[in-house]
């Protein structure tokens, strides 16, 4: 079991007001912001749809479809080190579209350690869109982020 599956009961137990349904998709979304911390294209591939769009600041403006601008990044790192990456969920919000569908929105707070041993913090707004498929259950089929590109590729060039 990924070492993330503690943190992610944690974060719901926090969110007490949630629904069962809505703390689900707050703890997939902090598992999915974790695959990416860590550098985990597996896991970050079966929770995301093949044919996921984003909006990020990396797209440049541009709506991206599919999963090959998003594994460019886990693929060609910065550095072959793994710089220490502390991602929080801050002020999760959650709208249930019903059974099947989920749209969250949250403020990404990404601490980290440069390249000298400082550390840094980086801010981003994203929300997400979560749709749950038979047999796979829910899974990301588009993200939209504001701010702060992401730590994936760029943690180290600070």
């Amino acid at each position: 079991m990924p070492c993330f599956w503690h943190r992610c009961f944690s974060v719901t137990l926090l969110i007490t007001s949630f629904s069962a349904q809505k703390k689900e998709i707050v703890c997939i979304t902090q598992q999915l912001l974790d695959s990416i911390s860590c550098k985990d294209y597996a896991i970050y591939s079966k929770l995301c749809d093949t044919g996921m769009t984003c909006f990020e600041p990396e797209s440049m403006g541009n709506l991206i479809e599919g999963m090959d601008f998003h594994k460019f990044y886990f693929d060609n790192n910065a550095s072959n080190r793994t710089p220490k990456i502390h991602t929080t969920m801050l002020n999760p919000s959650v709208h249930m579209l019903g059974d099947d569908g989920a749209c969250i929105a949250y403020i990404r707070l990404t601490q980290y350690i440069d390249r000298n041993g400082e550390a840094r913090s980086r801010q981003s707004e994203e929300t997400r869109v979560w749709q749950k498929q038979s047999g796979r259950g829910w899974v990301c089929v588009h993200v939209h982020r504001t701010g702060a590109p992401s730590l994936v590729n760029t943690a180290s060039r600070d």
